[in-house]
């Protein structure tokens, strides 16, 4: 009987297994080689960006900035000891002596002290409106120095008439009254704003406003002005001549300034006049009365009316706190029941024409308070109202041109007119520095 034969089942599985395993040996070189050519061509993966480290906070700084008012009894000891040893006190005061000594800090003024982490960084002092006393650490000891004040100023015209005084025409200008003294002082050689001043006087100033911090903080300089009394017109212009400090000229260059001032007080009343056989009003007898009396209230500033020597200062029986000033030319001037004396007057002391040198009060024999003023020219009493008072020096011949140029512009500007093209002009380096601010406004 015949059979078929077959072969064996276990060879054919062998072969089967040979074919899969060629074939997944060929996928795999397939991949190979397919990822070398991809690999080529394709950029290399990008690698990862590490953040940066954060950086430390920054140190917090503790700056602390104190302003305050100087108290009437304040010292720098009371000002300063908290933060300071008695001897670094003591040190302070030994390097300020020569700059401005400490023992003159006044009430009223204003002080900033700074503290850097609780350390001493600055204390900075108001000497008056116009310096400041700047205090540094420096090394174990301290650096002091003095430095002008900073403003913005801004420059303005201010006008007014009188209807029945200055102080009010200035205040109804809506200014403050100081600038009612400093314009009473700028005319007070030509100008007695007791007896001379009348309805219908006006007056024109081109006036600096200061401002710190933006804040008003008062005036600066009167660049011009004018008043006009009784239908005459009195100028002046500040102008500086060379090194000579600024002054104020009228509109030909001639000084403002006179020997003598008109009056001892700015703002006043005459009481009673030079008479040499006046009713005296206590003892009801007639005796001579070689001055002018001044009624004002008690504490008014008075002012020596020209440069001088203190010959006396002391109180009097009659006369009660009392002063004597001797001037050049044979001229002695006495101010009588003064409540007291101005601040280091004493015999002896030279004082400048305008300075105070005492305070209206009714010492002595007095029926109220008022100002005794007399003069006298070589011992013999004259009527304080009469004396003529020559001016002092004119602009020097080298700067007139370039005071001319100056009075031109502040003359247009008094007038209400825009002068802004005149900064254009020069007359050499003749301009000065007060003018070449005065054209920057």
């Amino acid at each position: 009987m015949l059979r078929d034969r077959q072969p064996p089942r276990r060879f054919e599985k062998s072969k089967n297994l040979y074919t899969l395993l060629c074939l997944a040996t060929g996928l795999a070189v397939g991949c190979f080689f397919l990822g070398l050519w991809f690999g080529k061509t394709s950029a290399p993966p990008e690698k990862p960006v590490l953040a940066a480290p954060a950086e430390p906070p920054a140190p917090v700084i503790d700056r602390k900035v104190t302003k305050s008012t100087v108290q009437p009894g304040d010292t720098v000891t009371s000002l300063l000891g908290d933060i300071f040893t008695p001897r670094q006190i003591y040190l302070l005061n030994q390097s300020s002596q020569s700059v401005f000594p400490l023992s003159r800090l006044c009430a009223g003024q204003n002080y900033e002290l700074c503290l850097l982490d609780g350390r001493f960084e600055s204390f900075v002092y108001d000497i008056d409106r116009e310096e400041q006393l700047v205090v540094k650490p420096e090394g174990d000891g301290f650096a002091v120095s003095k430095i002008p004040i900073e403003y913005a100023v801004k420059t303005e015209l201010v006008t007014g008439t009188i209807n029945s005084s200055l102080f009010e025409a200035v205040v109804a200008s809506g200014e403050k009254e100081a600038l009612a003294i400093n314009l009473a002082d700028i005319f007070a050689w030509d100008i007695d704003f007791i007896r001379d001043i009348q309805v219908g006087d006006s007056f024109e100033a081109l006036v600096e406003k200061r401002y710190r911090e933006g804040n008003e903080a008062g005036y600066g300089r009167i660049l011009a002005a004018r008043f006009t009394n009784q239908g005459q017109a009195y100028n002046a212009y500040l102008f500086q001549d060379g090194d000579q400090a600024p002054a104020y000229y009228d509109e030909k260059g001639r000084s403002v300034r006179k020997a003598f001032l008109k009056a001892p007080l700015s703002f006043s009343r005459i009481s009673s006049g030079f008479n040499m056989r006046r009713l005296h009003p206590i003892t009801k007898k007639v005796r001579p009365h070689p001055a002018i009396d001044y009624a004002a209230p008690t504490g008014t500033p008075i002012k020596t009316v020209a440069d001088g020597t203190v010959t006396f200062a002391a109180y009097k029986r009659y006369n009660g706190n009392c002063v004597k000033v001797r001037h050049p030319g044979g001229w002695v001037t006495m101010y009588n029941h003064m409540s007291r004396f101005g601040r280091g007057i004493k015999k002896g002391v030279k004082v400048r024409q305008g300075q105070f040198i005492g305070y209206v009060g009714t010492t002595g024999r007095s029926t109220g308070p008022h100002l005794d003023f007399r003069m006298y020219k070589n011992g013999v009493a004259v009527n304080p109202l009469k004396v003529k008072s020559p001016p002092s020096a004119p602009v020097s011949s080298q700067r007139l041109a370039s005071f001319k140029l100056v009075v031109n512009r502040l003359a247009s500007r008094l007038d209400g007119i825009d002068a802004i093209q005149t900064a254009q002009l020069e007359v050499g380096n003749q301009l000065t520095s007060e003018d070449t601010n005065t054209l920057a406004n």
